[in-house]
């Protein structure tokens, strides 16, 4: 990125990165953080309401940012993590085999529908005023996958890898993945790959056209810089286009609440066998090896 314009936020205990480039469209960059041992990121109780709430401050903002003493306009969000090799690996799965080992139903569907009503915000929040941009440097499973499926551009260095690997501990993704996936392949396509836990090749899923940009590896901040201001010379007319796309192929809080519902009771109902496999995953995601 090029130099920026950095503003401390006015609510405290963030451990998501922000900085805003007010020279380069109006560009606000969200970083996620690593984990609090520098392993791969994955999105705590903590995180999510952070998400949430910066989501909801730049809405209430009417999608300003604090910049040079005055409110700026925001164009574009690109969100990206801070870890070099892991976009996310999506759910706080030692949360996910804690509650279901105490038989809290309680706690692990509040969860999900924190996870439910974030996606929602960072999908459709501010379709109105900015484009969003996910930008994946490495892997994106699960809920990671979900969020960069969210944005309105997706994308992925050469060398990064995409995975729904839910069905391997007989769950499937708990927000809306099946809904967003569907709006890029189709929804007989997206039940195959939330169905199949296959690791996927970023060039892969660009010919599918669930990635849509593609850039070497390393690159992929510039790479972004470019997209945005090749799309900021029409940026008036394809944020109308967005709107349209968005008004067409809304991400449905309705069936997010049913999603919700039943992934919670398809938790709760798991046989000792997929625990086994979910403690393995989440070792992975304690940055230890799965074995």
């Amino acid at each position: 990125m090029n130099a920026v314009n950095l503003f401390q936020h006015d609510y405290t205990g963030y451990r998501v990165g922000t900085c805003f480039d007010a020279k380069a469209n109006n560009t606000l960059w969200i970083t996620l953080p690593t984990a609090t041992n520098g392993g791969p990121p994955c999105f705590s109780r903590d995180l999510i309401h952070e998400l949430m709430s910066l989501l909801q401050t730049i809405k209430q903002r009417g999608a300003t940012w604090p910049s040079n003493g005055a409110l700026q306009p925001i164009h574009y969000i690109v969100m990206k993590s801070a870890h070099p090799d892991y976009f996310s690996l999506g759910g706080d799965l030692a949360y996910f085999h804690d509650c279901i080992q105490r038989g809290d139903r309680e706690s692990l569907h509040d969860y999900s529908a924190t996870c439910a009503d974030m996606l929602h915000d960072w999908s459709s929040l501010l379709g109105n005023y900015a484009t969003t941009i996910a930008l994946v440097q490495g892997r994106a499973f699960g809920g990671g996958f979900e969020t960069a499926l969210a944005a309105d551009i997706l994308v992925a260095e050469e060398h990064s890898e995409f995975a729904f690997p839910e069905i391997l501990f007989g769950l499937f993704p708990c927000t809306g993945g099946m809904s967003l996936l569907a709006h890029r392949i189709g929804a007989r396509a997206a039940e195959r790959m939330l169905g199949d836990a296959r690791v996927h090749a970023a060039p892969a899923l660009k010919e599918r056209g669930v990635v849509d940009e593609i850039c070497s590896r390393g690159q992929g901040e510039r790479a972004v810089e470019a997209l945005i201001a090749n799309h900021a010379r029409q940026r008036q007319a394809r944020l109308m286009l967005q709107r349209s796309r968005q008004r067409l192929e809304n991400l449905n809080r309705r069936e997010l609440q049913t999603v919700v519902d039943e992934w919670t009771e398809t938790a709760m109902a798991l046989d000792p066998r997929d625990l086994r496999v979910m403690d393995s995953l989440v070792r992975l995601q304690r940055g230890r090896p799965a074995g």
